[in-house]
């Protein structure tokens, strides 16, 4: 089976428009003159890759490694 054919975008179409990222915000804690990691970082990985949180667990969205709460 032969891959689908993509269609060139139109004349004069412009670009889609790119929203700014808050997500950083929601990573740290502002409180007076210190900053603070809301979220904690990968063992594996290393500072600066952080741990997602879900409803019963956090992950790694780089390595995958997973931490279960009770």
């Amino acid at each position: 089976m032969a891959a689908p054919v993509k269609k060139p975008a139109a004349k004069g179409a412009a670009p889609a428009a790119k929203k700014p990222s808050y997500h950083v915000a929601k990573i740290y804690d502002v409180g007076g003159d210190t900053l603070k990691r809301a979220r904690s970082s990968c063992p594996k990985c290393g500072p600066g890759i952080y741990l997602a949180k879900h409803a019963n667990r956090t992950t790694c969205g780089k390595c995958g490694y997973t931490e279960f709460t009770k």
